[in-house]
């Protein structure tokens, strides 16, 4: 049969089976578009976030704090059966003092550590300077040592543990309530893991202790709604500085990171992506003196 010339019937099979195949094509393109669509961001968008216009825009009257509805809890609640680990306090720590102009005054960011671990000491101090619990005023207020829009304080702080005195390697969270630690998992392989959530950024892998804060909106929402998150990401600077500051006085150094794989990150940490999400992460190490 001369090429120019196809069978009917032929025709129409193939046809048939071109068209499912676009419409499978089709289909799959629709889902990853589902999964990975995201919002648009242009340069006025990026810039107006910057800005405090939205605060002109929102209805406060109408927050789920002025609604009455009762405001969520200040940390995430234990599952039952967890590893608690208590953790040195003020009281009883061994941190030697620290000039507060010097700290400032020698404040950089460090990406070399040695292989020397921290103390668990040493890792109390730093998440007291970091998250630590000042007094509890009430069910939607604690004052902490570093300050947050409103009170709100809406994070986590997850460590990776690679080289702390007294601990495994693992994941834990910290509970600044009881000033204690939450053993969360073991992971396999755990500072390639964390490299590759970081994007390649090596130090991370090699460091003692890395701090990952995540951010749970809904705490702050529930007194700002829209207006929350640009607030969060100012949050979130506080907290850190501390952490640059603090390591001065342990003779060890930290770099932040925000460039990172989000789902990576999220995924190690065991959260949602959505109620609860990684939004800064801090590899701390001994640095050579």
């Amino acid at each position: 049969m001369h090429p120019c010339f196809v069978d009917n019937d032929i025709f129409i099979v193939v046809v048939s089976a071109l068209n499912r195949s676009c419409s499978a094509i089709t289909l799959l393109r629709k889902r990853k578009e589902k999964v990975t669509r995201h919002p648009t961001i242009t340069t006025e968008s990026g810039r107006y976030f910057l800005t405090d216009r939205i605060r002109e825009e929102v209805d406060f009257w109408a927050t789920r704090q002025s609604e009455g509805i009762r405001p969520p809890p200040v940390q995430k609640p234990v599952p039952q059966n967890s590893k608690i680990i208590p953790l040195p306090d003020r009281a009883t720590w061994s941190i030697p003092p620290c000039d507060l102009q010097t700290a400032i005054a020698n404040r950089e960011s460090h990406r070399r550590f040695t292989a020397e671990p921290l103390s668990l000491d040493e890792l109390a101090f730093l998440l007291w300077a970091t998250q630590g619990v000042r007094k509890e005023l009430h069910e939607a207020a604690v004052l902490r040592t570093v300050p947050s829009a409103g009170c709100r304080h809406p994070f986590e702080t997850y460590l990776v543990v690679l080289r702390v005195g007294g601990l495994a390697e693992g994941i834990y969270r910290y509970l600044p309530l009881a000033h204690s630690l939450v053993f969360e998992r073991t992971v396999e392989s755990l500072p390639t893991h964390l490299t590759a959530a970081a994007r390649g950024q090596s130090f991370a892998g090699q460091a003692a202790v890395t701090f990952i804060w995540t951010a749970i909106p809904e705490r702050t929402e529930w007194r700002y709604a829209e207006a929350s998150y640009k607030v969060i990401a100012l949050d979130a600077g506080h907290v850190c500085q501390n952490l640059y500051l603090a390591c001065e006085a342990i003779s060890a150094g930290t770099c932040a990171i925000a460039a990172y794989e989000q789902t990576l990150v999220d995924n190690l940490l065991g959260v949602n992506g959505n109620e609860e999400f990684s939004i800064y992460m801090a590899p701390v190490g001994k640095v050579a003196k």
